[in-house]
């Protein structure tokens, strides 16, 4: 081997000072990068955080060998004092697949990152993706390979149901004395986990079912894996609708209590063991609360999720199945409350703010609509002027947000946008409308973007940053699609590279993608069984002051990695700790955006 690569290989293992004349200055500065990698078509942007100086960089192969040098960008701005200049670094002409990493004066060598095709970069994600989703399976139906999953929860076959509970304005304390019983037994086992406690609900399983199944239609990654676990997200959405008197149920368990009433944040276990001998009854036999009484207008958000995902599985199931699940969507749709005083999404209802809902009943009619129109049913026309109709009074609020559990108005607009293209007709809007805002989502994107130096579009110091920035990623492949323009392409691509490793702290948010990921996710069972948790989307940077008491149990595992102390900044901190839930919960809504996001940048 000769002396130059000698020491070039020595630099990349940091012990270049034993193999070369003269011993390497310490490095002050990193590189950040799409841990995941790069699709060979797609803009390549990385960046360097270090001091003023000199910016020179290069680009080497598994081998070694240089595959492209180049100089760094001007600073897009500084992030801390330890790190007053944050410079770009253009990687676009790398289109060569293979694995490679960033050498840049004066810093550490970047993680190692991949170029190559956007299915075999993100096919694997939305596989990963899907596990996560296994793994927070209750009821009988548990995947046991996937963090040693038990069934557990099995009481929640005969539930009983409760008024809905009340509390104080912050949502912090229940002010019920005791939960008053009103109903039942009700079958409602099963569905997921929300996140990392044991509660489940529909606004966020309707939500995350929703975008399994664009994924599943709109997209060749996820497989029959893919495919089993939209059939269970759907089966617990078909037990929380009863169809024969018009119920939804909203929630099954309960989050916040107070004194006299025991709840399941009160406690650190494995699922299973709520219904073991000695458990707490309050545990043991979970509450169930209503979204309306029965028969009663539903919370049009609520309301328009749900029916979206029956609608969507009749999109994806064909004869009978896809017949029934029409139906299901409608009788849903048809009992949405058209003038709401307040929204449901969960008890207390601070656990998920949420505050518009037209766009929730414009995604429910476009998917009623295009199930409508290829099962040859009457009511497609009707539904598609509703989706107009509700798309113009969402336009015309002041809740106009970017995708999220909050907003999925891009879905809607995407999806209304094919009726127009197949000459159903949508009073009320226009095409034009519907792609201009898709834009204004991702120009809202963009001014975050202009004032952050890693150009996210999101905020750090607001919750769900990650899940917004694969958000903002998907509406640009959205966008894309309904325009033939590839004018954010760029953008959305940074979105997804912020997410996955191109940000301050160098970590990828989602578990196991990358080589710096959350090793200590607030998250009961992978942490009671020490495995890694993979495919789940945490919510990433929050606002600094959020982390002065971590949450602590004492059945908990004491579990933190790696300090990232030195790379906060601008407000920001992102703590990879157990007990550090405002950065590393995993949620299903997190990474079913994630998952869409994949699937859709595979193709």
């Amino acid at each position: 081997m000769s002396r130059p690569v000698l020491c070039l290989a020595a630099a990349l293992l940091a012990t270049c000072a034993a193999a070369c004349d003269s011993p390497t200055p310490s490095p002050t500065g990193f590189v950040r990068v799409d841990q995941v990698g790069y699709r060979t078509d797609e803009a390549k942007q990385a960046f360097l955080m270090g001091s003023p100086g000199d910016a020179s960089f290069r680009v080497v192969d598994e081998s070694g060998r240089t595959v492209l040098d180049g100089v760094a960008g001007p600073s897009t701005g500084s992030w801390n004092t330890g790190f007053p200049v944050v410079r770009a670094l253009d990687l676009s002409a790398l289109r060569t697949p293979g694995s490679y990493r960033v050498l840049a004066t004066g810093a550490e060598p970047s993680p190692v990152f991949r170029v190559g095709s956007g299915a075999e970069l993100f096919g694997p994600q939305v596989a990963a993706n899907v596990h996560f989703f296994q793994a927070q399976r209750d009821g009988a139906d548990v995947v046991a390979s996937i963090v040693d999953r038990r069934p557990a929860h099995l009481n929640d076959a005969a539930a009983t149901v409760y008024e809905v509970p009340r509390y104080d304005e912050s949502g912090d304390e229940l002010l019920d004395e005791r939960l008053t019983p009103t109903g039942g037994p009700v079958d409602v086992s099963g569905g997921w986990f929300d996140a990392g406690d044991f509660l489940k609900f529909t606004h966020t399983a309707a939500y995350s079912t929703a975008l399994l199944l664009l994924a599943q239609r709109d997209a060749p990654a996820g497989g029959p894996e893919l495919a089993a676990e939209t059939r269970h997200g759907l089966a617990w959405l078909d037990k929380v609708w009863d169809d024969s008197t018009g119920t939804l149920h909203a929630q099954v368990g309960i989050g916040a209590g107070n004194e006299d009433v025991r709840t399941d944040h009160d406690a650190w276990r494995l699922p299973e063991a709520d219904e073991a001998p000695g458990a707490d009854p309050a545990l043991t036999r979970r509450p169930v609360f209503r979204a309306a009484d029965p028969g009663q207008p539903i919370s049009p958000n609520l309301a328009g999720k749900v029916a979206a995902a029956f609608a969507l599985a009749a999109q994806t199931t064909t004869g009978e199945a896809a017949l029934r699940a029409l139906d299901k969507a409608a009788k849903v749709y048809d009992l949405a409350d058209r003038e709401p005083d307040a929204l449901v999404t969960a008890y207390p209802h601070a656990f998920y703010p949420e505050a518009s809902w037209q766009d929730d009943l414009e995604f429910a009619a476009a998917e009623l609509a295009l199930a409508g129109r290829a099962l040859g049913d009457p009511r497609t026309d009707g539904w598609a002027r509703d989706a107009g109709h509700w798309a113009a009074d969402h336009l015309a609020s002041d809740a106009l947000g970017t995708l999220g559990v909050g907003d999925v108005s891009a879905l809607a607009h995407a999806d209304l946008v094919k009726l127009f293209d197949t000459g159903t007709a949508a009073a009320e809007t226009t095409r034009d409308l519907l792609t201009d805002d898709l834009a204004r989502q991702l120009d809202d994107g963009g001014a975050r973007a202009v004032g952050d130096p890693f150009r996210a579009g999101t905020d750090y110091l607001e919750f769900d940053a990650v899940p917004h920035a694969f958000g903002l990623a998907t509406t640009a492949l959205l966008h894309q699609r309904a325009t033939g323009e590839d004018t954010y392409a760029a953008f959305g691509t940074q979105q997804r590279n912020w997410a996955l490793g191109a940000n301050p702290w160098g970590s990828s948010f989602v578990i196991g993608a990358g080589s710096v990921y959350p090793r200590c996710p607030e998250h009961q069972v992978a942490n009671l069984t020490g495995q890694q948790l993979t495919g789940a989307a945490v919510n990433g940077p929050n606002r600094a002051d959020l982390f002065t008491e971590p949450n602590r149990f004492p059945t908990m595992r004491p579990c933190a990695s790696a300090d990232f102390t030195r790379f906060d900044g601008h407000g920001a901190r992102f703590v990879d700790d157990v007990g550090a839930w405002q950065s590393v919960e995993p949620a299903d809504d997190f990474t079913a955006t994630a998952l869409l996001a994949f699937a859709l940048t595979s193709r």
